[in-house]
């Protein structure tokens, strides 16, 4: 018996006592926490797939540990520019163990249920922009200035360069943020040729 199963935002095949690694989740170490977003179940060649979950279906697991991903190198480069970037990254992880997959009869929490009003909230905030097209601007950066409150291109650049210098001073390297905020105030506007125009022309964010 296997299910389908959405769980911190990714979609996951499981069986029961298979460890999972998924993205970092607020729960205790050693402590059980349930998934009631089932989205198909396979018993033998009985399947049942929700519309989009299967109602009164939940994946049981306990918490086994918290811990970090493999480090990745992400290496930037420009030819002819003197462009190099190079940042490392761990994703924060949670290993988990599933313990019960119930095809039926598991109750979803009213909460969970009756959640119009977080929805709205949800949908009502700004979508985060891709903050790396912007030149000179890395992963690292990018995920440092997201920490820091600043997600979208229109925020980047309504936030002075000396100010963002300051959220960034703990990433490794020399950044110069002069243009940052002009070059998304283009991406916030959409004029992307103007501004692909004129990173060819910038080294590494600077004029």
């Amino acid at each position: 018996m296997y299910a389908i199963v959405e769980i911190a935002g990714h979609q996951f095949k499981v069986e029961k006592d298979q460890k999972v690694f998924v993205n970092r989740l607020q729960t205790e170490e050693g402590k059980q926490v349930a998934f009631d977003n089932v989205l198909l179940i396979a018993d033998g060649d009985n399947v049942t797939v929700g519309a989009p979950a299967i109602d009164g279906a939940q994946v049981g697991a306990k918490v086994v540990k918290h811990l970090k991903g493999d480090k990745v190198i992400v290496f930037k480069k420009k030819r002819r520019k003197g462009y190099r970037v190079k940042n490392g990254h761990r994703q924060s992880l949670t290993e988990i163990v599933i313990e019960s997959i119930a095809a039926s009869g598991a109750k979803k929490a009213a909460p969970k249920k009756e959640a119009a009003p977080k929805a709205e909230t949800k949908k009502a905030a700004p979508k985060a922009d891709d903050l790396k097209k912007i030149e000179g601007i890395g992963p690292k950066i990018a995920s440092t200035l997201v920490e820091a409150g600043i997600t979208t291109f229109a925020e980047l650049a309504n936030t002075e360069a000396s100010k963002i210098a300051e959220i960034i001073v703990d990433v490794r390297g020399n950044h110069v943020t002069d243009t940052w905020p002009a070059q998304a105030k283009l991406a916030a506007e959409g004029k992307w040729d103007e501004l692909k125009k004129w990173q060819d022309e910038l080294d590494g964010g600077k004029a």
